[in-house]
């Protein structure tokens, strides 16, 4: 699965003079973005700008940790569930500390200043500037443009050429992460009807009668405009369901609470009004304010380049869409909150989740939305850090996008990352049309159709994207081939045998998404219906932990061979196409989507393949083998 084979433990580095270092040097992983081409140079990188880098450290006998992995994973082993701790993972796989302390030195050496090492021993932290990294491994930092999801172009920074180490040390370091500015392209993927400056946003009141939002499916349906599906198939957009109506979707009862659970989410920045914002909007939707104790935001003191990756105020979003996501559906539950110095230091937060194993299920809602574009040293740092999770029986969740196939900018269907790697879980999202008595009216993969009023008729849009206006991610890799857990289950007429995604989808469209509330930068306090396959991620984390507390199991550990069972059980909706249309005033501008901006009369067609990704009978690309029933049976299945 991994770029780089297991090795050997060093057990002595001697430090080579600067003149050795030039003539017997090896080149370290691929440590150059997709993006970094000769022919989008456009200059030299700032010799001052300083960086916050981690140096990764390979794991020993990584061949054995991937059988380990899998042994425990798997239902029916021997091994099943026969999980190791962070010590005994670290005494079997980990870094020596005698390796931790000689690469240590080097870096001193070399002018860089070391300044934490992680408990598994997986990241040694470094500040230098760009010279300094430069000098030390070898290389030429240099300016690139790239087209951003948005259209505009951006300057990014990315090595030349690959690094390069004394051969005593290219054993061990796998990767230098954050030398490269690929970070940037990451986002987090919470989105909503929300007001933004500039964009009123949808109002929850006050609009003219027929063009409120839905408290519930049918509840408002605009009869002043064309009626493209028949009666019951045609809804204005929903207010954002409450903990009730949510809980309703998969059969949960009073007793689901996930008791006992502990579930963390891993971001950037801290929403200082989080605890406050999360029992506001609980007072309102209906989960309990949280006990003391309850929820932990593990930070990091001061925080950076709070303008890149999407803005500070899109992860703060996305920090309370998450916490109250679990809240509505687990909220006895405890919270751990990972929150990373910078956008750049994301897989620090996901390591860190895992190097403290007190959660058993990791839910992440960022993406990269192109797996090409990841170096291979990125690769293998998920892969060491899924493989520990994964050692010591915890699931860790990633969304699956809210782009679709990723085609607009590439110009090619494309999975993103990290939810194509096959030790996630990758979760799909669904449309679900609840109705007044908390039942299901359908629930339909999440891809829309956008059309527009043209006096009696719907026209449909035609920009960059077609008609396309939002969906859940999939796809194919580009590099992983099928792991046994999708043999036999997803097509090879569609997977030509590499991993697929995703493997389980849960709700996701925002048009008939969750109620949430936060505190935005400026005071304002802000009640909204909130989606994307950032809010189907936190979901499922929930769910699993409710399954875990219904049947009395400390952790499932990694999941995917456990939810590829339980394919055609009655624990699993089956989600295919429906006709049916969400009547709005805005379309939603989900990142990297082009749809029309100004306050108009529009129509969403629920699943009918804008773009190469649709539900179907069997594994499909937009929600991997179904979503959990309503009848709540999901949480009595999983795992057996």
């Amino acid at each position: 699965m991994g770029v780089v084979g297991a090795v050997a433990l060093l057990t002595s580095l001697a430090i080579p003079s600067a003149s050795a270092q030039v003539i017997d040097a090896a080149p370290l992983i691929d440590a150059t973005p997709g993006w970094a081409k000769p022919e989008a140079k456009v200059g030299q990188a700032d010799a001052g700008q300083r960086r916050r880098v981690q140096i990764a450290l390979q794991l020993r006998d990584k061949r054995g940790a991937e059988a380990l992995a899998k042994a425990v994973s798997t239902p029916g082993s021997a091994q099943h569930g026969k999980y190791l701790s962070p010590g005994q993972f670290v005494e079997r796989f980990g870094p020596a500390q005698a390796t931790v302390d000689k690469v240590s030195t080097w870096l001193r050496s070399k002018g860089l200043a070391v300044k934490d090492v992680t408990s598994n021993r997986h990241f040694i932290s470094v500040e230098a500037s760009n010279g300094q990294l430069e000098a030390a491994f070898g290389t030429s930092l240099s300016s690139y443009k790239r087209k951003a999801k948005d259209g505009r172009e951006h300057i990014l920074v990315a090595p030349e050429r690959a690094l390069t180490l004394p051969r005593e040390l290219a054993g061990v370091v796998t990767a230098v992460v954050g030398i490269d500015d690929n970070a940037k392209t990451v986002t987090p993927n919470q989105v909503s009807m929300r007001a933004v400056p500039g964009r009123p946003g949808r109002p929850l009141t006050a609009a003219a009668p027929g063009q409120e939002c839905a408290p519930h499916w049918g509840a408002v349906n605009n009869t002043a405009v064309p009626q493209m599906h028949p009666a019951g198939q045609q809804s204005n957009d929903i207010c954002g369901y409450n903990a009730s109506q949510i809980r309703a979707i998969y059969g949960l009862t009073a007793a689901n609470t996930g008791a006992g659970q502990h579930i963390a989410i891993t971001g950037a920045y801290n929403l200082p009004s989080l605890v406050s914002d999360t029992d506001r909007a609980g007072r309102t939707y209906g989960w309990p304010a949280l006990t003391a104790g309850q929820y932990t935001a593990k930070v990091a003191p001061t925080f950076d380049s709070e303008n890149e990756c999407g803005g500070v105020e899109s992860w703060h979003a996305e920090q309370a869409l998450d916490v109250q996501a679990i809240r509505a559906f687990s909220p006895a539950a405890k919270i751990t909150y990972y929150g990373a110095q910078s956008c750049f230091e994301l897989y620090s937060g996901l390591n860190q989740a895992v190097a403290d194993n007190t959660a058993s299920v990791v839910t992440n809602s960022w993406l990269f939305e192109y797996e090409a574009d990841i170096p291979a040293s990125d690769r293998e740092q998920v892969d060491a850090i899924a493989l520990q999770a994964a050692i010591q029986g915890q699931a860790v969740l990633f969304c699956s996008g809210d782009q679709g196939d990723n085609s607009r900018i590439n110009g090619r269907p494309e999975a993103s990352w990290p939810a194509i790697h096959p030790w996630v879980t990758a979760v799909g999202g669904t449309t679900v049309a609840l109705g007044g008595d908390n039942k299901l009216k359908f629930t339909a993969g999440w891809q829309h159709s956008g059309f527009t009023q043209n006096g009696n008729q719907w026209a449909a849009q035609q920009d960059s994207d077609g008609r396309f206006a939002g969906g859940a991610g999939g796809g194919v890799s580009m590099r992983y081939p099928a792991p046994d857990y999708q043999k036999n289950v997803v097509p090879t007429s569609i997977s030509q045998g590499r991993r697929a995604m995703p493997d389980i989808s849960a709700i996701a469209d925002a048009l008939t998404g969750m109620g949430i509330g936060h505190t935005r930068p400026d005071g304002v306090y802000e009640l909204y219906p909130s989606g994307g396959t950032s809010l189907a991620s936190p979901v499922m984390a929930a769910l699993v932990a409710n399954a875990q507390q219904t049947q009395g199991v400390a952790r499932f550990g990694f999941l995917n061979p456990a939810i590829y069972k339980l394919k055609g059980n009655a624990a699993i909706t089956d989600v295919t196409p429906v006709k049916a249309g969400i009547w709005a005033p805005y379309m939603i501008q989900w990142r990297n989507v082009d749809v029309p901006t100004q306050a108009n009369s529009y129509l969403v067609n629920v699943d009918d393949k804008p773009q190469t990704l649709v539900s179907a009978t069997g594994w499909d690309n937009v929600t991997g083998i179904g979503t959990p029933a309503s009848n709540g049976a999901f949480l009595t299945a999983l795992g057996k």
